[in-house]
């Protein structure tokens, strides 16, 4: 029996035990995927137009489902280029060795072992720590507070991961002191171009992840292979990987509710923030069986994946979803309706607040890229009737 028949069968088993999202359903999934093997024609293909290296032979590529942000191509003696989307080229070194002779000036060298690592790209430290990775992330962007991700708040608690200043204005000081081998950043980098030139003139290579551009929830969850490319820990990243695809497995038969959603935030000056319709968080609505309420939302003006509407424009549309989601990872989580109402009188007409059919997202899930996909579930038992307590990231607002 095939892995992912094993995992099909198991999570199938759990859903209809209704325990799904609570922490021991998670751990026996992860079980069945860590005792899976992975083989070559598993994790990796051979491309026709990988990129060409002078003094290096291309042997395969890694294999990805979803992800369209990067591609790791795979060179002879242990040689890895990882190329993402917009951010650049980057050559990692195996341990021992040097960067080939005439290599583009343009691609960025990261050498390993990256024992010292700054990180700035907040929701990528989730992706350590399921490769069991924490041990590398020595610098921090976020103080101890900032953090809401329980592996980033024990590794500050002792010591192993310190706070190294804030992505905009970090600790030079401290990175040189501490030989810091790579800063991991997200593009809020490129607004402060100056910060990203200091580092690198120190001789630290800028990693800019994209993961958040991913269009498909699941390539986003797959840039957990990046970081396993970048880590040599492959197999291990195909095994964590497996544990959150295997939630498409559970749902693929399920028929769609029909059931509409809006997912949104208030900011303190009153508007309204959603997300454009092509986007992760409407496919993840979609997966678990609902519809998204705003069709064909765009954002002109940005490549940002938020939309910024006036209440008018938000209720105009909005008050007959079926189910209203709050983002709690933009501003303070909501404790009650009245929470709500009290933000705007106008949701006293919603339909989902007339009916009880409010939920407000945990903070912590911003910080959870590589196990985002229990939302989904947590989604699908939202629509279904499921029950609140299996939930991992979704909490109902009374």
């Amino acid at each position: 029996m095939n892995k992912n028949r094993i995992l099909t069968l198991l999570i199938c088993t759990i859903l209809t035990a209704g325990c799904f999202a609570q922490p021991a359903a998670a751990d026996a999934i992860s079980s069945s995927a860590d005792e899976a093997a992975f083989t070559e024609a598993d994790m990796y293909i051979f491309e026709d137009d990988a990129p060409v290296i002078e003094g290096l032979t291309y042997e395969k590529s890694i294999k990805l489902d979803y992800a369209e942000c990067f591609d790791v191509y795979y060179y002879n003696d242990g040689y890895k280029l990882i190329d993402v989307e917009i951010s650049g080229q980057y050559l990692i070194v195996p341990e021992g060795k040097e960067a080939p002779d005439g290599l583009d000036p343009e691609i960025t060298v990261i050498y390993q072992p990256l024992d010292e690592i700054y990180m700035a790209a907040t929701g990528s430290v989730s992706f350590y720590d399921e490769l069991d990775a924490m041990e590398y992330l020595t610098m921090s962007s976020l103080e101890v507070d900032g953090w809401m991700l329980d592996a980033a708040v024990e590794a500050m608690n002792a010591g192993t991961f310190v706070y190294a200043g804030k992505y905009s204005a970090p600790d030079y000081e401290m990175m040189v002191g501490r030989g810091c081998d790579l800063a991991v950043e997200s593009t809020m980098i490129l607004h402060s171009p100056e910060v990203q030139e200091m580092i690198e003139d120190l001789g630290i290579p800028v990693f800019i992840d994209r993961c958040s551009y991913e269009l498909d929830a699941f390539g986003r969850i797959e840039w957990i292979k990046l970081y396993g490319a970048m880590m040599n820990l492959e197999e291990k990243a195909f095994e964590r990987f497996a544990v959150q695809e295997s939630i498409l497995d559970s749902l693929e038969d399920f028929e769609n509710t029909g059931k509409t959603v809006a997912f949104f935030a208030i900011n303190s000056n009153g508007a309204v923030t959603v997300r454009k319709t092509e986007d992760f968080i409407p496919n993840m609505i979609e997966l678990a069986g609902g519809k998204y309420i705003f069709d064909n939302l765009e954002n002109p003006d940005s490549n940002s994946a938020t939309v910024r509407l006036s209440m008018e424009e938000f209720y105009s549309k909005a008050v007959n979803a079926d189910y209203l989601i709050y983002n709690g990872t933009i501003e303070s989580p909501l404790t009650s309706i009245q929470d709500l109402i009290d933000k705007d009188e106008l949701f006293q007409e919603f339909k989902a607040v007339k009916e009880g059919n409010v939920w407000t997202v945990d903070k912590s899930w911003y910080q959870a890229t590589a196990t985002v996909g229990y939302l989904i579930t947590d989604i699908n038992l939202m629509l279904t009737g499921g029950d609140p307590a299996d939930m991992v990231y979704l909490q109902k607002v009374e």
